[in-house]
């Protein structure tokens, strides 16, 4: 009675129920095409428009604490934030030169005019608020370290090599070695006569069009070095990018021909997925968003999920059609077997996404949005315009001859071997050896890092331009590229009292004692060379004095820049060897402690400015949202699998293998020494989206089966040969499209490479394997009984009574 029953559910499959959503599409198609291609043709257009962009500040935690104080006293810190230094070198001689001081008059002359940059903080050897100062029988003389008077003559370059020495800049604007000379160029982030945001593109193009191209010979070399520079090259490198894409396309066409063997719905399902692209890229210029570097793997990941669904509904397809269903009744029993399921994944993979909304960094925010838009796409064009279109095109003849005769074989070693996971012993090994890679990956991990673990920008390749450059400022200069500024905030016109230099020189003390810690300087210094000097250069007489006198009139000699116009704050520059994570803990809680020491009222010590104290609070906001981020994408995914299946073991199923992935790429990126930074933190929950739709359609398929009496081998069998082939299939093709990133010479785009290509691998293997091994121990045992004859019954016609049941 029970056959016969599942038989009549096989036979009329639409007879017995109908799906509202399914008989709406159906029904409307040839308008939702119209609609569709209307759509594709707008937001194809706009895509045209959409144009590469990066934000300073959406680079930063404007919410954190240290970027508040940083941002609230931005005025009193001119060029301690966004900034780019251009090194002329010479390779005849020194800098002492007519020739070589032309050069630099002239790209100091260019810069000054590039579009972006602070021409009243622009500073090197030509500007006029360089100066030099010495103590002299008559007092203190100074003036501009290159003169009005300067001619070019030997006596000229005598007394600019004098000027130079007395300036204190050395090691600063000049190098050690006097063989290369600093531009350094204040940069605003909004034009402040248009308001626009600064266009990095054209920025680091014309640094390299009108400084390097223009000037760099045999003889003058230039390297140029900032976030800015770091954000062009990264955008110039974009060509790169598209091209490692339009290679994944490729591969995952050739490949996906190859698996369903019809030409035609090849092609319908790679336009369908780039469709979803076109429509993430239109609706982003839409949106006046734009699309940064580093959301630049969004499309791609849009890309790969419009695939990964495209695959089930072209299996689906396709198993109809080997039934003998017509065109139009394949594509309805594939949508109405597949849509609830492809729903939920995709509905979880952007509330997934949308979920890094918590980590309070814009350009982090920008690909959540984008992501989460994306996937609402893929809902459109990949559940619903992909099973328009074949309804219409069906598939080839040779595809549904080769599915029967694939389903005609006796032995099917590979999905009957995969099938022995859902039974004793291979689910209890399968089991263990998940508990005991979780608990050794949770141990590992723990020496994943928080921030940049190299020197330079990890960004780029190592022997990229951009690292050499800083290489060379860093092997050339006493005071690095890597700027930790630490303000102190004081009762107005007290920035000069005797009490507070005297605490300020014992925090620099501090400071200087860390390693990593190159050297410090600040009024407590100057004021310090300042009692020398006015006592015959003594060095016992080198120190802050009690006379508030004197320490008045070394402020009022003191460079611009030591103090504010108010005297109410001052600036700790602190120079470090790079910006790595350990390196800016160390000042960071050094500074901590000695602000719980002696902050008062009329004393603050504020954190921070400068390229690595703004990178400091980004670490310090990512480490902590990522447990966060963490909790709130299983929380929310756990959730919609739940409301779906309603069941906690189902949810166990599913989300397990995840957590095993996530666990494990954390460990990997140990092993590979790739911090968690603004790059690579949305990695994570970018795979566990993807990861979650192959649990999702394999759990659907599975208890499907399960519910017609099956056993679950056998029931696990039957998905395998079907939604776990496809899994199967999307795994190792996205992986093998992913995997050509790892020789793209952008190492972000390397690295993203390597943890995308682990995860697609990782997410597979996991819900093949751990998967049914969790069912078999979950499931209530009245669906892990093997009824022979139902599944001999079901084995003969499954996708229909599975599609009914699903639905």
């Amino acid at each position: 009675m029970k056959n016969s029953s599942v038989t009549h559910h096989i036979a009329h499959p639409l007879d017995d129920s109908e799906a509202v959503v399914e008989r709406w599409v159906f029904r409307h198609r040839a308008v939702l095409l119209l609609l569709f291609l209307g759509l594709s043709i707008w937001l194809g257009l706009q895509a045209l428009q959409l144009r590469p962009q990066a934000s300073f500040e959406k680079m930063i935690p404007t919410g954190h604490a240290y970027i508040q104080n940083y941002l609230a006293h931005q005025s009193d810190l001119k060029g301690l934030g966004n900034a780019v230094r251009i090194v002329v070198e010479t390779t005849e001689g020194d800098i002492f030169t007519p020739e070589f001081q032309d050069i630099l008059r002239q790209v100091h002359d260019e810069v000054f005019y590039i579009h972006g940059v602070d021409r009243g903080s622009l500073k090197s050897l030509w500007s006029a608020a360089v100066r030099w100062q010495e103590v002299t029988e008559q007092g203190f003389a100074g003036g501009p370290v290159i003169p009005p008077s300067y001619d070019g003559s030997s006596r000229s370059i005598e007394q600019l090599k004098s000027n130079t020495f007395k300036s204190g800049q050395i090691g600063s604007l000049v190098a050690n070695n006097l063989k290369s000379a600093v531009i350094y160029a204040p940069l605003y982030d909004r034009d402040p006569d248009t308001g626009e945001a600064l266009d990095y593109t054209r920025f680091s193009a014309d640094l390299e069009r009108l400084v390097r191209d223009k000037y760099q010979s045999d003889t003058v070399r230039i390297r140029i070095t900032g976030f800015a520079k770091v954000v062009g090259d990264l955008i110039e490198g974009l060509a790169q990018v598209v091209l490692f894409f339009a290679a994944a396309v490729a591969i995952t066409t050739i490949l996906l021909y190859r698996y369903c063997r019809c030409l035609k719905s090849t092609l319908i399902a790679v336009f369908c997925s780039i469709a979803a692209v076109v429509w993430l890229l239109g609706l982003l210029n839409v949106l006046q968003i734009g699309l940064d570097p580093y959301s630049m793997l969004v499309p791609f990941l849009v890309f790969a999920i419009g695939v990964s669904h495209a695959v089930q509904i072209l299996n689906a397809i396709t198993h109809e059609a080997a039934k003998g269903a017509s065109r139009l009744k394949a594509a309805q029993r594939a949508f109405r077997a597949l849509y609830v399921a492809g729903l939920v994944a995709l509905v979880s993979d952007g509330v997934g996404f949308a979920t890094l909304m918590v980590i309070e960094i814009a350009v982090i925010q920008d690909l959540a949005l984008a992501a989460s838009i994306g996937i609402a796409a893929i809902i459109l064009t990949n559940l619903v315009l992909l099973s328009i279109l074949i309804s219409y095109s069906g598939m080839s003849q040779g595809s549904v001859q080769r599915l029967k005769a694939v389903e005609a074989r006796d032995r099917q070693p590979v999905w009957e071997g995969l099938s022995a996971f859902a039974r004793k012993p291979l689910a209890g090994v399968s089991v263990v050896l998940a508990v005991l890679m979780f608990g050794a990956g949770l141990y590992l991990s723990q020496g994943l890092k928080i921030g940049d673990l190299d020197p330079g920008a990890p960004e780029l390749r190592p022997d990229s331009t951009y690292n050499r450059d800083i290489a060379f400022i860093t092997a050339n200069y006493a005071t690095s590229t890597d700027l930790f500024v630490v303000m102190i905030k004081t009762s107005a016109q007290q920035c000069s009292a005797y009490e507070v230099l005297d605490k300020v020189d014992q925090l620099e003390w501090r400071l200087v004692q860390l390693p990593g810690v190159q050297s410090t300087f600040s009024l407590a210094d100057f004021s310090k060379l300042y009692m020398s000097a006015m006592n015959e250069g003594h060095p016992k007489l080198k120190g802050l004095n009690r006379n508030q006198s004197m320490m008045d009139a070394a402020s009022i000699k003191a460079p611009v820049g030591l103090f504010n116009g108010s005297c109410s704050l001052l600036p700790v520059l602190v120079y470090l060897d790079d910006h790595k994570a350990a390196t800016l803990e160390s000042v960071v809680a050094a500074v901590d402690d000695f602000a719980h020491e002696h902050d008062t009222d009329s004393f603050q010590v504020l954190q921070a400015a400068g390229n690595a104290g703004i990178e400091a609070a980004t670490n310090i906001v990512i480490a902590q949202s990522q447990n966060t981020m963490l909790l709130w994408v299983y929380g929310v995914v756990t959730t919609l699998v739940l409301l779906t299946f309603r069941s906690l073991r189902a949810a166990i199923c599913i989300m397990v293998p995840l957590a095993l992935t996530s666990v494990l790429c954390q460990v990997l990126m140990v092993y590979l020494g790739i911090g968690v930074k603004v790059a690579t933190l949305p990695v994570i929950a970018l795979g566990v989206g993807i990861g979650v739709d192959y649990g999702i359609y394999i759990y659907s398929r599975l208890e499907a089966l399960l519910k017609t009496g099956m056993g679950l081998q056998q029931a696990y069998f039957i998905t395998l040969k079907t939604t776990g082939k496809a899994v199967a299939f999307t795994g190792f093709t996205l992986a093998i499209g992913v995997g050509t990133w790892y020789f793209s010479p952008i190492k972000f785009q390397a690295d993203m490479g390597v943890l995308l290509t682990f995860m697609f691998l990782w997410n597979m293997l996991g819900a093949l394997t751990l998967l049914p091994a969790l069912a078999h121990f979950l499931l209530k045992p009245a669906k892990r009984e093997v009824n022979e004859s139902v599944a001999q019954s079901s084995a003969v016609n499954t996708l229909p009574s599975e599609q009914r049941a699903c639905a």
